[in-house]
């Protein structure tokens, strides 16, 4: 073993939000943390100051800049690759880290070597929780969470997906936990390799997490380490791309781990829903009701439905 190298390795995909990625890295450094550490903010060619502003203000990052925007998953495999740390935490630009999460988060994964992934007790900007912990999605979650459809839903089913049965402050195993926060061991990263980079984004992190579990690893949601998530400030800047990505996403997972006869009837389903809310955003964009709003909304539902949600072709690797 080399005892030169950190034990963790920070790795930050940041697009266009210099201010949230500042306020990130200061938390982070805030702290007196008792363990050794790299960060490497990866930057998918943004257009603000986000470059010049780690540049100037963090030189002790290690700063890889890239000159075109390479998707969320392609960006994190780089700083992975270029990571050293026994630990490596995915962290998303719009976080802090609050106290000594950190250090919780190593801790437990020192104490429970069959432990490969672990996220934090995530919060909301308000200070309430952010629900991070999951089971993963049965048919019926499938098909309905995530749409117009979800308050329809069965609640034992979301209830079941979400784990609401554990306390927000528990520590417990989960199937798969956010990737705003993910941290997992080198050697997981090593056996399973880094994320599947035919996830742009979204869903990356439950595919990863359940090739650790089926690995063998266990994935553990920690209640008592906190970090504060602001939420999705990047993929707000692309509304349109940002269901699309979401629904495509979610079809390769299915794909991936269900067949294609299942990743078929579930895109004709969301191609069903997003005419259906077409449809009524036309309507009441008729009428006058909030009628900027609506047309927004109806070139983003457009979108989807001109994209046709490709459902990948993929390949299972672990």
């Amino acid at each position: 073993m080399r005892y030169d190298l950190p034990d963790l390795s920070i790795i930050i995909v940041s697009w266009n939000v210099a201010d949230l990625l500042k306020a990130c890295l200061t938390s982070i450094y805030r702290a007196d943390h008792p363990f050794t550490f790299e960060i490497l903010v990866v930057d998918s060619a943004s257009s603000d100051h986000s470059v010049e502003m780690v540049r100037r203000e963090f030189p002790q990052v290690k700063l890889i800049a890239e000159t075109t925007n390479l998707g969320f998953s392609r960006c994190n495999n780089i700083g992975l690759e270029a990571a050293q740390g026994r630990y490596r935490l995915l962290l998303n630009p719009d976080t802090e880290v609050l106290d000594d999460a950190l250090e919780r988060l190593i801790s437990y994964l020192d104490s429970h070597p069959d432990v490969g992934v672990i996220g934090p007790h995530t919060l909301n900007t308000d200070g309430s929780t952010q629900s991070t912990r999951r089971r993963f999605p049965t048919a019926g979650v499938l098909f309905t969470e995530s749409t117009w459809l979800q308050a329809l839903a069965p609640r034992r089913w979301l209830d079941d997906y979400y784990v609401v049965e554990q306390p927000d402050s528990g520590i417990f195993d989960v199937d798969w936990v956010q990737g705003s926060a993910l941290l997992l061991r080198r050697e997981v990263y090593e056996q399973i390799g880094g994320l599947d980079e035919g996830f742009v984004m979204y869903s990356e992190e439950m595919d990863w997490c359940k090739r650790a579990r089926l690995a063998g690893w266990h994935v553990v949601y920690h209640g008592e380490a906190h970090i504060v998530h602001h939420g999705g400030k990047s993929s707000e800047q692309v509304t349109g791309r940002k269901h699309i990505h979401f629904q495509e996403s979610k079809l390769r997972y299915v794909r991936k781990y269900h067949g294609n006869v299942l990743a078929q009837a579930l895109r004709i389903w969301l191609l069903l829903l997003y005419l259906w809310q077409l449809t009524l955003e036309g309507l009441k964009s008729l009428v006058g009701n909030k009628r900027a709003m609506r047309q927004e909304r109806i070139r983003a539902y457009w979108q989807v439905l001109r994209s046709g949600l490709k459902v990948m072709i993929c390949v299972l690797h672990w």
